[in-house]
C-alpha cells in the first residue's frame, strides 16, 4: 500500500510523477506501477486530477515503457545472455525456448501480461529477448496499455474512497494471478518433460526391437 507521503508528491507532481512510475515499472524496473495508478484515480474522484489525463498518462507511459523493455530485451538481453548466461544457468538453447514460447504465446502474454504482478514488470523485456516482430507487439502491447489504464483508473476512480481497502484487493489479485500462471508453467514444463522422457524411452524400446532376417517367412 502507498504511504501518505507518495500520496503527498502525486497531489504535488500529479501526472508527471504518474508517468513516471508507470513508464518505470513498464521498463523493468520494480516499482508499484499499478498502485500509482489506482491512487492517481482515487485523487482524481476527490478533484485534485482530472481522471481523462490519469488514464491517458498511465496508458502512454506503459507503451512507451514496454516499448523501451522490448528493445532493452531485444538489443540487450540477448548479448547479456550470452556473455554472462552461465552465472544465471541461460544459454542459447534456453533461448530458443523463448523464443518459440513468444512465436505460440506472446500476444496473449503481452497483453495479460499488463494485468499480472511480475509479468507487468517483465514480460516486454522477455518479448524482446524472444525475438518477438515488433509490429505485433506494438499491437498487443499498445492494446493491453489502454485496457489496463481504463480498467484500473475506473476501479481507482469509483472506488477509491477506500483507497488502502482497494490497493489490497487489487494487489492480492494481482499477485494471487501471478502465482497461478507460475504453478500453471510448472504443471506444462512437468508434463512436456515427462512426455519427452517418455517418447525417448518408446524409441529407445523399438531400436532395442531385434529385426527379422530378411528371407523370413
Amino acid at each position: 500500500m502507498l504511504h501518505e507521503s507518495f500520496l503527498q508528491l502525486l497531489r504535488t507532481y500529479g501526472y508527471g510523477l504518474l508517468f513516471l512510475v508507470v513508464g518505470l515499472e513498464s521498463l523493468g524496473v520494480p516499482v508499484p506501477g499499478e498502485t500509482a495508478l489506482i491512487a492517481a484515480a482515487a485523487l482524481a474522484a476527490r478533484g485534485h486530477m482530472k481522471i481523462a489525463l490519469v488514464v491517458a498518462v498511465a496508458a502512454a507511459a506503459a507503451i512507451l515503457g514496454d516499448a523501451g523493455g522490448y528493445w532493452i530485451g531485444r538489443r540487450g538481453g540477448i548479448a547479456f545472455v550470452r556473455r554472462y548466461g552461465r552465472i544465471f544457468r541461460m544459454n542459447d538453447a534456453k533461448l530458443e525456448h523463448v523464443k518459440r514460447f513468444f512465436e505460440r504465446h506472446g500476444a496473449k502474454t503481452v497483453f495479460f501480461g499488463r494485468f499480472i504482478a511480475l509479468l507487468r514488470t517483465w514480460a516486454a523485456l522477455f518479448a524482446g529477448m524472444g525475438c518477438m516482430p515488433y509490429g505485433r507487439f506494438t499491437i498487443y502491447n499498445a492494446s493491453g496499455g489502454i485496457v489496463w489504464a481504463g480498467t484500473f483508473g475506473a476501479i481507482g476512480y469509483l472506488f477509491g474512497r477506500n483507497l488502502e481497502r482497494l490497493q489490497s484487493i487489487v494487489g492480492d489479485a494481482s499477485w494471487a494471478l501471478a502465482v497461478a500462471v507460475v504453478v500453471i508453467a510448472i504443471g506444462l514444463w512437468i508434463w512436456h518433460r515427462r512426455r519427452e522422457s517418455g517418447r525417448r524411452e518408446h524409441e529407445a524400446r523399438a531400436a532395442d526391437v531385434p529385426k527379422p532376417p530378411d528371407d523370413a517367412v
